[in-house]
């Protein structure tokens, strides 16, 4: 199994090199692409992949990088927080993308 990075900046890069150049925010309840403003449901988001991590120098900075795809064709990613940092409500809405939307498939580490 590769490696691909350690830290969360150097996977970003790496999956921008494969075509995931839009990053979300959380808004309003959904997701919204911060290149478009288009907004998304959570049905209408897919996410191919997802890296935790904890934080080098405190293990308590937890974070979760996820890999989206759109169903209109758009490709990038967010990276949340969760432990004691958590946005619920995003850790929520992430919760409502059906099971059918969430697959490992581009992940780079091949896990």
């Amino acid at each position: 199994m590769k490696e691909y990075a350690k830290h969360e900046k150097d996977l970003i890069r790496s999956y921008e090199d494969k075509g995931y150049t839009h990053s979300y925010r959380y808004e309003n309840d959904k997701l919204v692409d911060s290149n478009t403003g288009k907004a998304y449901a959570p049905e209408a988001i897919y996410i191919v992949a997802e890296h935790r991590y904890e934080g080098m120098s405190n293990p308590s900075d937890l974070s979760i990088l996820f890999v989206i795809e759109t169903k209109d064709g758009g490709k990038g990613t967010l990276l949340m927080g969760y432990g004691p940092s958590a946005n619920l409500e995003l850790a929520e809405f992430f919760k409502n993308v059906p099971k059918s939307n969430v697959s490992n498939n581009e992940n780079l580490n091949g896990n």
